[in-house]
């Protein structure tokens, strides 16, 4: 089996896979200060829970937007299970071409996400991942990876009200049913959450245009650009805007079960 890490900026997402099939996954804080051990007793413990047994592990793979993470799984990849971890970095194989004009600058885990979802839905192809960030990329239907944008998350935007405001609370994130709204925490809710979903139809209406107007990867009717969603908030966006073809929640998981099958070497 694989145990695939995905390493964002506020949550670490573990998956267990067999084959290419996802048979458990669970999320913990991330956090750069974390042992080897640390992790290792995190994953132990859950292991126990779902009865999976230590042994059953025959690769790791990671991919990580924190680099202060990275150092801590590779020993505890050598460590626990012995295995010199994959990693998801330039020179490994995905599929995918990029077209950043500096590949080294495009985080892993949008390139592992466009992985996923050009192979679950070919190309062209719009992907939007609900992170701390909320990012957008763009592939096109020659598995080209041509780029795309990054906004600040939903989160960071509702927190930035709270940090940076004299008088305005915290708010959980949910979608408050109108936006002339008669209190403060309504009226912050319809603000952060119906200006998020406003930005994402604006950005998938735009690259949509410029993916169908670039002459160099094939023109092609809007209607055949999917739009895929995954990350945290992408179900309650998709309920107010119904701009996506499907929601994947575990897309990035995936992604680098796919990736791992690309570049499995026994020899390693």
């Amino acid at each position: 089996m694989l145990l695939a890490f995905d390493v964002g900026n506020s949550n670490i997402v573990i998956g267990v896979f067999d084959n290419l099939h996802m048979k458990h996954s669970f999320r913990i804080e991330t956090n750069g200060n974390k042992s080897a051990d640390e992790y290792g007793m995190i994953v132990n413990q859950f292991f126990s829970y779902e009865k999976i047994n230590m042994s059953d592990i025959d690769d790791i793979i990671i991919s990580t937007v924190v680099p202060s993470v990275l150092y801590s799984l590779q020993h505890f990849s050598r460590k626990y299970f012995g295995k010199e971890a994959i990693v998801v970095e330039p020179g490994i194989k995905t599929g995918i071409i990029i077209k950043y004009d500096n590949p080294k600058q495009v985080g892993s885990d949008r390139i592992v996400n466009a992985v996923a979802a050009y192979h679950k839905y070919g190309g062209p192809v719009i992907i939007i991942d609900f992170g701390t960030a909320t990012t957008f990329c763009a592939v096109s239907k020659n598995a080209e990876y041509l780029g795309g944008a990054i906004a600040p998350g939903i989160k960071i935007a509702s927190e930035a009200l709270f940090e940076k405001t004299a008088k305005l609370p915290k708010i959980e994130l949910e979608d408050p049913g109108k936006a002339i709204c008669r209190n403060t925490i309504n009226s912050m809710q319809a603000g952060v959450v119906y200006g998020h979903m406003g930005m994402i139809k604006f950005i998938v209406e735009k690259m949509k245009k410029e993916i169908i107007n670039c002459a160099s990867i094939g023109c092609c009717d809007d209607e055949i650009i999917k739009v895929i969603g995954t990350g945290g908030m992408a179900t309650m966006i998709d309920k107010g805007t119904q701009v996506f073809d499907a929601v994947e929640p575990h897309l990035t998981l995936e992604g680098l079960a796919l990736i791992y099958e690309k570049n499995n070497d026994n020899s390693r």
